[in-house]
């Protein structure tokens, strides 16, 4: 799968439970969308699923945006 705004938007909503126009690449997945810890595990566990790409833990503690998980996977599939 290609890692664009819009793949990782889509495993957003999916695993969130959001509608898509709350996401942007702005999006604080903590603050705006109210994730809380056992949501972002799904949510790395769903990326990974999706690009072959895991959240560490420790990386993990450091997104806070949708933009950081776009370049986060990116770095880390290139």
């Amino acid at each position: 799968m290609e890692i664009t705004f819009e793949n990782v938007r889509d495993i957003i909503v999916n695993t969130l439970s959001c509608d898509a126009d709350q996401v942007t690449l702005e999006t604080n997945l903590f603050e705006d969308l109210e994730a809380d810890s056992l949501e972002a595990v799904e949510l790395s566990m769903a990326l990974e699923e999706a690009f072959g790409v895991g959240i560490a833990d420790e990386d993990m503690a450091n997104i806070k945006t949708v933009n950081d998980i776009v370049e986060y996977i990116k770095s880390k599939v290139q």
